[in-house]
């Protein structure tokens, strides 16, 4: 299972109704942290997420909006008394960026590792998690991402039985890539398991404009969370020119991009109440629902929901 908390879903400065973009994922009780505006660590406190088992940090793009919170929580997690090192991920630029807020928290009690624009997809948290990227359209570099909880294939007893594998390797064969030699003879973990079962795969992208060629990464995403900036069709000049997404636009790419879920986010200062427009999304792609400061999700692998 996958826990995700919206902390944020605003755009441009944080208001009294909404916090600024940022989205925590729960994983096997570790956590990452994508984007992280203004008043993340205040809707962190009031969902009662918790700060030091935060590994990763993702950055869309390094507007403000979307990275201004980010010296204080460093400090916050290094005075829970974290000493691991945190990873930061972010597009080209973001290197110079952090060189700068760092200048205000020199004296962290952890090492922080950054991963400037990577090229290559990402395994962490023992391979069971594979982070992808991909340029996004945006007025300044701009990464879009995409996460793979991958899920092993299950222990089969008859089939570990039928391969004469000792009970005191099944264990050890289920957990462990590398084969194990027991008196003489060679055994794989393919002698213990059985078919390969479906992962999951939650993708985001904020901020950027809708293109094409961005279809294949967000493919048949479990659940996709896409800016939504402005919720009036009437809106489409100022998308364009911003390089952002209307409501309608937003579920077209959802749509063509096979995705079972939309959650829209990142809405425009202006929008007071973003549910007033939710028709212009669901009549495009029926699944789409309006994000929330601290709405809270929890998604299962397709074998869990049988």
């Amino acid at each position: 299972m996958v826990d995700i908390t919206l902390l944020g879903t605003g755009g441009g400065m944080p208001t009294p109704y909404r916090f600024l973009s940022s989205l925590l994922i729960n994983f096997k009780g570790r956590k990452i942290l994508v984007d992280c505006g203004e008043g993340t660590q205040v809707s962190m406190k009031m969902a009662g997420t918790g700060f030091k088992a935060i590994d990763y940090i993702l950055i869309t793009h390094c507007h403000g909006d979307h990275i201004f919170g980010l010296p204080g929580l460093l400090q916050t997690i290094g005075n829970s008394g974290r000493e691991e090192k945190i990873t930061i991920i972010g597009p080209s630029g973001i290197r110079e960026v952090m060189d700068g807020l760092m200048v205000t928290c020199k004296y962290l009690p952890y090492e922080i590792e950054i991963i400037e624009n990577p090229t290559h997809s990402i395994s962490i948290f023992d391979d069971d998690l594979i982070i992808s990227t991909m340029e996004a359209d945006h007025t300044a570099p701009c990464l879009g991402y995409s996460f793979y909880f991958k899920r092993s294939a299950k222990f089969d007893i008859k089939k570990a039985e039928s391969n004469g594998v000792p009970k005191m390797l099944w264990n050890k064969l289920q957990k462990s890539e590398e084969s194990i030699e027991h008196e003489g003879i060679v055994y794989t973990r393919d002698m213990v398991l059985g078919r390969g079962r479906e992962g999951l795969k939650i993708s985001l992208l904020t901020d950027s404009r809708p293109l094409d060629s961005m279809i294949d990464f967000y493919k048949d995403s479990d659940m996709l969370f896409c800016e939504g900036t402005y919720g009036d069709n009437g809106d489409i000049d100022k998308a364009v020119k911003n390089k952002h997404m209307t409501f309608a636009e937003a579920a077209a790419f959802a749509k063509n991009a096979d995705c079972k879920k939309l959650c829209l986010t990142h809405f425009s200062v202006a929008m007071m109440e973003p549910k007033d427009y939710i028709e212009n999304a669901t009549s495009v792609f029926e699944n789409t629902i309006i994000g929330e400061d601290r709405m809270e999700f929890s998604l299962k692998f397709p074998e869990e929901n049988d």
